[in-house]
């Protein structure tokens, strides 16, 4: 069962955070402290169950908590409010000290990722390590966002029933260079059933003004900011290539890295176990540096 917390983000947008797996035990003869505290951070048009099986993986040792940040999943989405990197970040900071995780790993996936090294660099106290998954760190430019309107404006919405979903997805989106049908299913996991067929949870010209906040611009700068241990993870077959990851590595005051074979972008829902294999001694050597 998954379990939901309510937290106020920026301007008062309600979001919703969750658990994914009871917490670790405290020890009743040791007044040991509480589990060190891990929040995921989806990547643009994701939400929290897409980490379900980071999460309980990690719930042996850790209190793990995902967060639907603001225009996804479960969260809210006003027509008017700010979708900038500033919200995203003050939302996040507000999940780790409305939940009492920091300091925190933060671990994020794309947009996630940016979220979370922009927080690290913020607030160095409330985040005492960082995994950054398939995020680049290089401007991806105007060309780049019109393909996103392009593809947006290419989805055959409504669909039918969540088998359409799936197949197109996973199959028939230009997008697809073969056919993944794990990609199916996180799209799948995005959409809810409207009157007329199924429809993602989000708004797409939300999605669009998200990411117009930081496709211009780099943001290496704001990486060397980071203190905390930090680990850039790349997939082998994802968006962030091996020049940049290394480069990355290298700003990073305290830059590690590691790659998870045979995985695209979605490395951490469609290769759990590999995506496991890859973060668990960075999180092992924060836990117990």
């Amino acid at each position: 069962m998954a379990r939901r917390i309510d937290v106020t983000g920026a301007g008062g947008v309600r979001l919703a955070a969750w658990e994914f797996a009871e917490p670790p035990k405290a020890d009743p003869d040791r007044a040991a402290p509480q589990a060190p505290g891990v929040l995921l951070l989806h990547g643009l048009m994701g939400r929290a169950s897409h980490w379900a099986a980071t999460a309980r993986r990690l719930a042996g040792r850790h209190r793990a908590v995902a967060l639907d940040q603001r225009g996804h999943g479960r969260s809210d989405k006003p027509p008017e409010s700010a979708y900038t990197r500033e919200a995203y970040v003050e939302d996040a900071e507000a999940a780790l000290e409305q939940l009492g995780l920091a300091p925190a790993v933060v671990i994020g996936h794309a947009m996630g990722a940016l979220t979370a090294w922009q927080l690290a660099a913020k607030r160095p106290d409330l985040v005492r390590g960082l995994i950054i998954s398939d995020m680049r760190a290089s401007a991806l430019g105007a060309a780049s966002q019109r393909e996103w309107a392009d593809w947006f404006r290419s989805w055959p919405v409504p669909f039918a029933t969540l088998a359409d979903v799936r197949k197109w997805f996973g199959e028939d989106d230009p997008w697809v260079e073969r056919p993944t049908p794990s990609r199916g299913a996180f799209y799948a996991e995005v959409m809810h059933e409207r009157d007329d067929g199924w429809r993602p949870v989000f708004e797409p010209e939300q999605m669009l003004r998200s990411r117009e906040t930081f496709v211009y611009d780099a943001h290496w700068e704001e990486l060397a900011q980071v203190r905390c241990p930090a680990l850039v993870v790349r997939a082998l077959d994802g968006e962030l290539g091996r020049a940049e990851a290394q480069e990355m590595v290298r700003v990073l005051p305290q830059g590690q890295y590691a790659e998870v074979p045979d995985a695209g972008h979605l490395a951490h829902y469609d290769q759990p176990d590999a995506w496991q294999a890859a973060v668990e001694p960075f999180l092992e050597g924060v836990l117990t540096g």
